[in-house]
């Protein structure tokens, strides 16, 4: 496909994981809010607002100051994993978040994948799948085109052929997961850096 093949090695943001992969794990960010019950967010999530990078007030936490929004990206989340194999699940999020140069994402999902048992060699090779397509089976590489194809979408839509090759491998059902999985991480991504998250903050 050649309209969605930026391989930027670039850092991203989280969002869920993995990660990024079923449900996971609750990240410690503050996610709690005044007469609202407690948040606890998927692995990966991005929770608090970061120090602002031109140096100024830190920014919203949106856990904190919109909680009922936040679940809702919670259960989004959770609920586009299901039944979706851990180290797709991981894939998906770590190529949206190079994309989205959404480092405190990628930071994330990278060590969520570590210690869900990836291989080093796989996680440098994610950025320049095409040329080591040997390192991916045939479900992640088309997970991995649909990926580029839905985040970079302004870049000229979705195309037929990137849509097909996903439809031949994945189920009706599975594709709708592996969709809504994107979906997530580029949402999570975009909240990561427009609270200017940082980049190994996660105490994960």
């Amino acid at each position: 496909m050649a309209t969605n093949t930026n391989t930027s090695t670039t850092t991203s943001v989280s969002t869920t994981t993995n990660v990024n992969a079923g449900p996971r794990a609750g990240t410690s960010a503050n996610t709690g809010a005044t007469a609202a019950p407690a948040v606890v967010p998927a692995a990966g999530t991005a929770t608090g607002g970061g120090a602002d990078p031109a140096g100024g007030s830190p920014r919203l936490d949106l856990a904190k100051t919109a909680p009922k929004v936040f679940r809702a990206l919670i259960g989004f989340d959770t609920a586009a994993r299901e039944g979706l194999a851990p180290a797709l699940v991981e894939l998906i999020q770590i190529r949206a978040s190079h994309l989205n140069h959404c480092a405190y994402c990628l930071h994330l999902h990278t060590n969520d994948a570590r210690r869900a048992g990836e291989s080093e060699d796989r996680l440098h090779m994610v950025p320049v799948w095409r040329e080591a397509r040997h390192f991916f089976t045939d479900r992640e590489r088309a997970a991995l085109a649909l990926t580029e194809a839905v985040t970079l979408v302004a870049d000229g839509g979705v195309p037929d052929d990137v849509y097909a090759r996903a439809a031949e491998v994945f189920d009706d059902r599975e594709l709708a997961y592996v969709l809504a999985l994107i979906l997530t991480i580029n949402t999570w991504n975009r909240v990561a850096l427009a609270t200017a998250k940082i980049a190994g903050t996660d105490p994960r």
